[in-house]
C-alpha cells in the first residue's frame, strides 16, 4: 500500500468507525484535504483511491475496522500545523502564469483582495506573469461601471498585470472550441427541460439527447442562435455515475436574451463560467489557479474539459472562505442597499468594498500584509476590524500629523485668565519627527471643549487644557486655576484637547457606522489636503475627504 493509499485508508477507517461502519467518499475527501494540505493538487487521484478503499472498508466487520484502525494509530489523526503566510507554490516548473479573474458585477471588496494580493505577491516571488481577465459572459450580472472601478481598485491595491482580456470580446473563440467538442463527441445539444434533466441526472441516468448522433447536435448548435432561453443547452459529457450530481454532464453554453453592455445584441449564446474559464486558462498558459474552496466542484468539472482536449491541467490551489466581521461583502446586497438609499454609494463606510475601506484611511500596505499573513490556507478565516486597525495603526503612527479636534463642542470662557497666559501654543506636528515642524495654536479665553469632557468634570474639580492652564468649574463658570502641570497630576485631572474659538475651522467626521460627528479643528489644519490621514489627539485617525473654504470633512479610520 502506497503512502497516499495508507492516508486515505486511515481516514476511511476513522470515518467508518464514527458512522456505524459506513464510510463516505465525500467526508473522506474533505478530511484528507483538511489535514494534508500538500495533497490538494492530487484531488482527482485521491478521489479514485477513496472510491476503491471505501468499498473495501465498508465490506469489513465493524470489529475488523477498529482493529485495522488501531494498527494505524487509532482514532487520533495528527493534525498538521497549517502554514501561515505565503507558502511556496507546488509544482513550479518554468514560468509561473497566474490570473485574477473577477466578474464585473460591481467594484472589488476585501474578499477579492485576497486573490488579487496573493496573485500579485506570487508573481513578485517567482518573476512570472499576471493576467487580468474580466469574466463578463453573463450579461445579467454586468455593471457597466465595474470595468473601470475594478481597475481602480486593483491599482489602489498595488496590483499590476502584464496582460488583460475581456471575455465578452472572445465569444467567437468559445464557439470554436464548443464546435470542436461536439465534433469529438464529447459534448451534445440537450433539449430536455431543466426539471426533467435533473430527475435523470439525480438518478445517474443519461438523458435521451446524450447518445444522439454528432450530426444532430451540430445541426442544433447551428440553429441555437434562433432559439429562446431554455430551449436547448450544450452539455459537456462527464461521468454520468459521478458521486456528485452537479458534475454530471454540466452545461457549457446557453442562450441569454439580454443586451450586453459592451457587445450589445451581437451575441445571444454565452458560455458558462466553467467552459470559458477552462478554455482561457489553457490558451493563456495559466500554470496555477488560486481560488476559493467553494470552487472545488468547478475545478473537477474543468478537468473533464482538459482531459477531453488533451490539455495539461493547471495546478489548482483552493483556499478557505474569508469573512469580515460586521461588514456586508455581498455585491448584490450592497447594490440593493444603494438603490434603496440605505448606503450612500459603493464607498459607504459600512461596506467592505476596497473603495470604502480606502476612503476611511485604511492603507493598501495594511490590506496587503493582512492577506499575506492569511495566505492560501484551506481553512476559513474571519478577519476582525481589530486586526485591520492594528496593522494600519503601525503605518499611520509614523505618517500622520497630529491636530486638536473637538467634537460635540461647548464654548467656554475662562474668567480671570492672566494676560501672561494668552498667546501662541506650539506643538509638534509629530512628536517623533520634530523636523516636520510645529503647529501654532492661538490660546485665548474663549475656547471649545467637548461637551462630554465638561459633563465629566464636577464643580470644583480641576481640568487641564493640554499645554496650557488648569481650570475649574463652578455653577457654569469656568475659572483660571493655575498653569501648574504637577498640580493637575496630583489632582488626577483630565488632560483634554481644546480649540480656540478664534480661527477655528468647522469640521465633520463620518464614522464607520455612517453617523457624523461635528465640531471644530484647530486653525493650523487649514494646511491639510484631501487624502491626508491625520491623528486627532484623544479621538483617533481620520482621512481628509473634502476641503472647502468653510469646512473640512474627514472619514474616521480607527483609534
Amino acid at each position: 500500500m502506497s503512502n497516499l493509499e495508507e492516508i486515505v485508508y486511515k481516514h476511511a477507517l476513522i470515518n467508518a468507525v464514527k458512522h456505524k461502519g459506513k464510510a463516505s467518499n465525500g467526508a473522506i475527501m474533505g478530511s484528507v484535504m483538511a489535514t494534508h494540505a500538500e495533497l490538494r493538487s492530487e484531488a482527482k487521484k485521491i478521489a479514485q483511491i477513496a472510491s476503491q478503499i471505501v468499498t473495501k472498508v465498508n465490506s469489513m466487520d465493524p470489529e475488523l475496522q477498529k482493529s485495522e484502525l488501531d494498527k494505524l494509530g487509532g482514532m487520533k489523526e495528527k493534525k498538521p500545523v497549517e502554514e501561515k503566510g505565503l507558502v511556496d507554490l507546488p509544482d513550479v516548473k518554468g514560468e509561473v502564469v497566474l490570473r485574477f479573474a473577477p466578474n464585473p458585477s460591481g467594484p472589488l471588496h476585501i474578499g477579492h483582495a485576497r486573490a488579487a494580493v496573493l496573485n500579485k505577491e506570487y508573481v513578485k516571488r517567482y518573476g512570472g506573469k499576471l493576467i487580468l481577465r474580466i469574466e463578463d459572459t453573463d450579461p445579467r450580472r454586468v455593471d457597466p461601471n465595474a470595468y473601470q472601478m475594478m481597475e481602480e481598485d486593483l491599482k489602489w491595491l498595488g496590483v499590476e498585470w502584464q496582460e488583460k482580456y475581456v471575455q465578452s470580446s472572445r465569444i467567437e473563440i468559445y464557439y470554436e472550441y464548443a464546435e470542436k467538442l461536439i465534433e469529438m463527441g464529447k459534448a451534445y445539444m440537450c433539449t430536455c427541460k431543466g426539471g426533467d434533466f435533473k430527475i435523470l441526472k439525480d438518478e445517474s441516468k443519461p438523458c435521451p439527447c446524450r447518445e444522439l448522433p454528432v450530426e444532430h447536435s451540430m445541426k442544433l448548435w447551428k440553429q441555437m442562435e434562433t432559439m429562446g432561453e431554455g430551449e436547448a443547452v450544450l452539455r459537456v459529457k462527464t461521468d454520468i455515475q459521478h458521486k456528485n450530481p452537479a458534475i454530471r454532464d454540466w452545461v457549457a453554453m446557453r442562450v441569454v436574451d439580454e443586451k450586453h453592455p459592451l457587445t450589445g445584441n451581437k451575441y445571444k449564446i454565452y458560455p458558462m463560467m466553467n467552459f470559458s474559464v477552462a478554455v482561457d486558462d489553457h490558451l493563456m498558459g495559466v500554470t496555477h489557479v488560486l481560488r476559493g474552496k467553494d470552487h472545488l466542484a468547478n475545478s473537477e468539472k474543468q478537468r473533464y474539459l482538459y482531459n477531453h482536449f488533451g490539455w495539461k491541467v493547471p495546478v489548482f490551489i483552493h483556499y478557505g472562505r474569508l469573512k469580515m466581521e460586521d461588514v456586508a461583502l455581498s455585491t448584490s446586497k450592497a447594490r440593493q442597499g444603494i438603490e434603496d438609499g440605505l448606503y450612500t454609494g459603493w464607498d459607504d463606510p459600512r461596506l467592505g468594498t476596497i473603495r470604502a475601506i480606502a476612503r476611511r484611511g485604511i492603507k493598501q500596505e495594511a490590506i496587503t500584509e493582512l492577506m499575506m499573513e492569511i495566505g492560501p490556507k484551506i481553512s476559513d478565516a474571519t478577519v476582525s476590524w481589530k486586526k485591520v486597525y492594528g496593522l494600519n495603526r503601525t503605518i499611520l503612527e509614523e505618517t500622520s500629523n497630529r491636530y486638536f479636534y473637538v467634537p460635540n463642542p461647548t464654548k467656554i470662557k475662562i474668567e480671570n485668565l492672566p494676560e501672561s497666559e494668552i498667546g501662541i501654543i506650539k506643538r509638534p506636528l509629530h512628536p517623533d519627527y520634530p523636523e516636520r515642524g510645529s503647529r501654532e495654536i492661538p490660546f485665548r479665553p474663549e475656547l471649545y471643549i467637548t461637551t462630554e469632557d465638561l459633563k465629566k468634570t464636577q464643580d470644583g474639580r480641576i481640568l487641564r487644557l493640554i499645554d496650557t492652564v488648569n481650570v475649574s468649574f463652578n455653577k457654569g463658570t469656568t475659572s483660571y486655576h493655575s498653569n501648574d502641570l504637577e498640580e493637575a497630576r496630583k489632582a488626577k485631572a483630565m488632560i483634554i484637547q481644546w480649540v480656540p474659538v478664534e480661527g477655528s475651522i468647522k469640521a465633520e467626521v463620518v464614522m464607520p457606522d455612517a453617523t457624523v460627528t461635528t465640531g471644530f479643528v484647530e486653525p493650523s489644519a487649514v494646511n491639510v489636503k484631501v487624502d491626508d490621514v491625520v491623528q486627532f489627539e484623544r479621538f483617533g485617525f481620520a482621512r481628509v475627504d473634502k476641503v472647502t473654504d468653510k469646512e473640512i470633512q474627514f472619514y474616521f479610520a480607527h483609534k
